[in-house]
């Protein structure tokens, strides 16, 4: 037995923590009111995670061994996973097209267009003519952070691990965001922006999901650590090539597709369950 079992909820219910002592066979060892550990445990998973489903809690099974200082690095995608919007389906609703670039962004993250830059280039092309100034209204009026986000990047700059903010999003919300919360790196796409006016192209190589898993290996060899070191934190099918080179990959909030392919799992938590995870 060198795994531990972790529940979590923000509101954890008693009712809850009996049902999986009853499934285990025993009380945890230890939690609070937004968890429940049970230590050195056998677990049926397949039963764990019904319940969990049934119960709204997030259910993982984690080595005994596993830190966060295990780690040097920890990388996040941007949209929908660090913060709680889809920049670019914000920027669409000034020019009324919302409904229309959501609509190929969920595809998209649900792995059902295969080609990420060509779905990017389809969604910004319906931006052309809006005026800059829209840019800075999404970043005040409607870019939030994930819960949990300021905790959770608190505790990884204590442990010592350097942070990348690695997004198919856009340089403008990743250069704030860089600046406000003392991100060490970051990537993503460049809108081309001429006489105040976007003008429906983006600068550069598209941020795919192949540049997405060099931009992790690279700072990795830049830091000095292994890829097995590094912590990738996503929710789309544009970020499981990133996770599939990283020691632990956490799906937050995540498509299927992605939750199927990845270490563990976050859906009814903030950010910082992941302390939760590797303490």
């Amino acid at each position: 037995m060198t795994h531990r079992f972790v529940i979590q909820h923000p509101s954890l219910d008693p009712a809850t923590v009996a049902e999986f002592h009853a499934l285990l066979g025993r009380p945890p060892d230890r939690g609070d009111d937004a968890s429940a550990i049970w230590e050195r445990v056998a677990v049926d998973m397949s039963r764990a995670g019904e319940l969990a489903r049934r119960r709204g809690v997030d259910a993982n099974l984690v080595p005994m061994s596993r830190r966060l200082a295990d780690f040097r690095l920890i990388a996040f995608d941007m949209d929908s996973t660090l913060i709680t919007i889809e920049c670019i389906d914000e920027i669409a609703d000034f020019a009324g097209r919302k409904a229309d670039v959501a609509a190929i962004t969920e595809a998209s993250m649900r792995g059902e267009i295969p080609d990420f830059a060509q779905s990017l280039r389809q969604r910004v092309a319906l931006l052309a003519g809006l005026d800059e100034k829209v840019l800075e209204r999404v970043y005040r009026e409607r870019l939030r952070l994930s819960p949990g986000a300021d905790r959770l990047l608190a505790a990884v700059r204590t442990a010592g691990l350097k942070i990348l903010l690695v997004s198919g999003g856009f340089t403008y919300f990743t250069d704030r965001l860089s600046s406000r919360l003392s991100i060490d790196y970051t990537r993503a796409n460049a809108l081309e922006i001429i006489d105040g006016r976007l003008t429906g192209q983006v600068i550069g190589p598209i941020v795919d999901a192949d540049l997405k898993r060099e931009t992790v290996l690279e700072t990795c060899a830049a830091i000095g650590c292994s890829p097995a070191e590094a912590i990738v934190v996503g929710d789309g099918a544009n970020d499981l090539k990133m996770m599939a080179v990283a020691g632990v990959s956490v799906a937050y909030r995540a498509k299927p597709v992605v939750r199927a392919s990845t270490t563990y799992g976050i859906d009814h938590n903030g950010l910082d369950a992941i302390l939760g995870l590797l303490g």
